[in-house]
């Protein structure tokens, strides 16, 4: 049966500015693959990420460079060696996983080897602001059972304070986005370790966290933009205790799921993220945050509509996605 291929950029606005160390921003720019094929259509959504070199347009010729065998039948495992991991590949995969699904008749988590899928609790995120904002933001939030802290200045300390003053209940985790040098970390971790922080994601660039190997920190440590796929455990097996794996990095829940595994059983805690986007682009990693010790899937609490049918949030908790929205 013949396929057919659509593929599109969309801008989602945010309720508020986001930011983070390396800049802000007021819309979430997505792409959506849609694979047809005559009898149900998959659908994947997929955020173009700067800091990993890629725009929607540049990702979207990558999707069109593969109409013609998407359309002659490639499917989801032919799909791994023709793109790299990123977000034209996530788009793809996650459309094949939804169509792969309806076309069964049988939920894509089940095809995944999943038993059941349970609801899961996400934190959610302070954007990068004065001590003094983020504290009323916390405030509003401190009735969730997780807060995750964007960092990266030299008021960080005060930030954390201020949040923790606001919400003493409230489990935190940090994320520096690659803000700081080895010496603020080493400074900053037991401050964070006294007010109770538990974990601290991505603190070095990426480039420069070989100065991790043979470091103590009294706060776990989660990499982030220093991990993608499979192939860059070994390396963060030696500098972490967590990984945040988002399905834009490894290019699709194919990947992620094997990643996962792979983690795991090197010792490695899990942490479901994702970029910001609408629950489109949550619904899959929903799979994977099954049994994660950390879930931030809150893309579409930060912003100012989602797309309909979403995600169902009742607080911080996240029911499984209904088959009209994906899988």
């Amino acid at each position: 049966m013949t396929r057919r291929l659509a593929v599109r950029e969309e801008s989602w606005p945010l309720a508020a500015v986001f930011a983070i160390s390396r800049g802000a921003k007021t819309a979430a720019q997505v792409i959506v693959a849609e694979i047809s094929d005559g009898r149900a259509t998959g659908r994947g959504e997929a955020v173009p990420y700067a800091r990993y070199g890629q725009t929607p347009a540049g990702e979207i010729a990558a999707i069109e460079a593969l109409r013609p065998d998407l359309e002659a039948g490639l499917d989801r495992r032919g799909l791994q060696n023709r793109l790299p991991a990123g977000a034209a590949r996530n788009a793809l995969d996650c459309a094949l996983w939804d169509l792969e699904a309806k076309v069964a008749g049988v939920p894509a988590w089940a095809l995944a080897g999943r038993r059941r899928l349970d609801p899961v609790k996400t934190c959610l995120t302070l954007s990068l602001d004065t001590p003094e904002k983020m504290a009323e933001a916390a405030r509003a939030a401190a009735r969730r059972p997780m807060l995750k802290l964007k960092i990266g200045g030299a008021d960080d300390l005060d930030r954390v304070i201020a949040v923790r003053e606001a919400a003493p209940r409230t489990r935190l985790i940090v994320d520096a986005n690659e803000a700081l040098d080895f010496e603020a970390l080493r400074r900053l971790a037991p401050e964070l370790a006294r007010l109770e922080v538990k974990m601290i994601e991505q603190p070095l660039p990426a480039q420069a966290d070989e100065a991790l190997e043979g470091y103590e920190s009294p706060v776990l440590l989660c990499a982030d933009e220093s991990l993608h796929t499979r192939a860059d455990l070994s390396r963060c097996v030696r500098r972490y205790g967590a990984v945040n794996i988002k399905l834009d990095k490894t290019g699709g829940l194919t990947e992620a799921l094997a990643l996962a595994a792979e983690a795991r059983a090197v010792g490695l805690q899990i942490m479901a993220g994702c970029m910001v986007a609408t629950s489109l682009a949550m619904a899959p990693t929903m799979i994977l945050a099954q049994g994660a010790e950390v879930v931030d899937l809150d893309g579409p609490l930060l912003l100012a509509r989602d797309r309909e049918p979403g995600l169902t949030y009742q607080g911080s908790l996240i029911l499984p996605p209904p088959p009209e929205l994906w899988g």
